[in-house]
């Protein structure tokens, strides 16, 4: 059970990663734009990793339970 508690730290990270980049370019939209494009683009994919990870869990526990039944 620990993974889902380990993926839901990763989406809260990619989520607030994702959401602190989006702050600092909409205060300075020209400062660093490709940087935070990027940061953006990163946590992104972060986010949908993690939700692989819980849906991959998911799956293992079911087949797990479908074999003991």
């Amino acid at each position: 059970m620990q993974v889902f508690a380990i993926a839901a730290a990763g989406l809260a990270d990619a989520s607030a990663r994702f959401e602190a980049s989006a702050v600092r370019t909409a205060r300075a939209p020209l400062d660093d734009l490709a940087a935070e494009t990027v940061e953006r683009l990163t946590a992104g994919v972060a986010f949908k990793a993690n939700v692989s990870v819980l849906k991959t869990a998911d799956d293992m526990y079911a087949s797990l339970l479908d074999i003991l039944a």
